[in-house]
């Protein structure tokens, strides 16, 4: 996708003449950009489009065997760490419509702790555990556990990496199927960006199943309107990362309050914590939270579709302004109020958001945070590839004591 854009003349020129320092970055020859740290993530940013093709085409060739392994169920758990959990916040919604079943998010770390005693009642269920590398100490241990205790769950082993713990140490069993993702999902930078949203691509085909078709052609398009804002926006992105701020906000309702989440975890680990972030709900953001907002602070919105939930968030919106809070906002959605705006504020208009609905829409929505952080990480003086100079995080969570109970 990257290669495409470098070669279109009209959006180079453009961009050359609007931002030249980001075309100068973005153009850069591939041993320049590694040499600068930033290589692994523009790229693995950049490629999403055309990996969800490879990752929907996959996951239609195993819709006969994910429908065997989701007869029946009543429960269904996803389950994952860090970014990988965020997938899941973003696929519930629409996975309990679709299926009509209880859907809840439980992270690994819950999972490893409480064993079956944190999974809903219903049984039999079925527990869908993501990871990018699966080298996690939580992500097998978690399934250990289950697997001692549980007879009555199945498990679903969605990853990006075949060499991790979770696709070498669980081979195909009546109660056990693992999909690892395409090699190029594996993202090489410390932070999750193609690994998340392929995952989220590849859970998504959970809720469509006897439809085929209809998974195809929503991944076509998510990627054609992805492709389209990384052509348009990626100008004014870069603008916003240098302007200063040492907080940022992230704002959602519904199932786009996981795309806060991994935004405001995006900027977090990319800006090795200099820049302090927040990922909650609108409604959730007046009771406390909204202290958080100073004259340093970004205000990112992903704004619902939804009449009533939109209905909620603008008010929000006027609020923040009215109390003079925060340095800039930056909106994302379509057909957006001119009166929620204020002078600094940004927008970003996306055609067909609304046809989508909300429950699709986190996939496109978490780019954002993805290159706001990326190149306010850039702007710190700090490499993407690898932004915690001090090694307290790292691409996988070190080995860890587990302490799983006798018996």
């Amino acid at each position: 996708m990257l290669g495409q854009l470098l070669a279109d003349q009209r959006w180079s020129e453009a961009l050359a003449n609007a931002r030249p320092e980001t075309w100068e970055l973005v153009s850069r020859p591939p041993e320049e950009q590694k040499k600068a740290g930033y290589f692994d993530t523009l790229r693995e940013i950049f490629q999403q489009p055309s990996t969800w093709l490879t990752t929907g085409a996959q996951m239609i060739s195993l819709m006969g065997d994910l429908l065997g392994i989701l007869e029946g169920i009543q429960s269904l758990v996803l389950t994952g760490s860090g970014s990988s959990e965020f997938v899941g916040e973003c696929v519930r919604p629409i996975l309990r419509r679709d299926l009509d079943v209880v859907v809840e998010v439980i992270g690994g770390g819950a999972l490893l702790t409480y064993g079956g005693e944190a999974l809903p009642p219903r049984r039999p269920a079925v527990v869908v555990s993501l990871a990018r590398s699966g080298d996690s100490p939580e992500s097998a241990g978690a399934v250990h556990r289950l697997l001692e205790s549980d007879t009555e769950v199945r498990h679903l082993i969605v990853t990006c990496n075949r060499e991790g713990r979770l696709a070498r140490e669980f081979q195909r069993t009546d109660s056990i199927y693992g999909v690892t993702l395409d090699d190029a999902t594996n993202d090489r930078s410390l932070v999750m960006t193609s690994s998340f949203t392929n995952l989220l691509v590849a859970v998504r085909a959970l809720g469509l199943l006897p439809n085929p078709e209809r998974y195809r052609a929503l991944v076509v398009e998510l990627g054609q309107i992805a492709a389209q804002f990384l052509r348009d926006y990626l100008g004014p992105i870069a603008g916003l990362a240098s302007c200063g701020f040492r907080r940022a906000i992230f704002l959602g309702s519904g199932p786009r309050l996981g795309a806060a989440r991994e935004s405001a975890l995006k900027m977090l680990e990319m800006t090795g914590g200099s820049v302090a972030t927040l990922g909650e709900s609108f409604l959730g953001l007046r009771h406390g939270p909204m202290s958080f907002a100073d004259d340093d602070t970004v205000i990112v919105c992903y704004l619902s579709s939804r009449p009533e939930s939109r209905a909620y968030e603008t008010d929000l919106l006027r609020e923040i302004d009215e109390k003079g809070l925060g340095l800039s906002k930056l909106i994302v959605g379509e057909k957006i109020p001119a009166d929620i705006l204020r002078k600094n504020d940004l927008v970003f208009e996306c055609p067909g958001l609304t046809d989508l609905g909300d429950e699709e829409v986190p996939l496109l929505e978490v780019i954002v945070g993805q290159l706001l952080a990326f190149f306010r990480c850039l702007h710190e003086g700090l490499r993407p590839d690898s932004p915690s100079e001090d090694g307290v995080i790292s691409r996988v969570v070190p080995n860890f004591k587990l302490h799983i109970p006798a018996g």
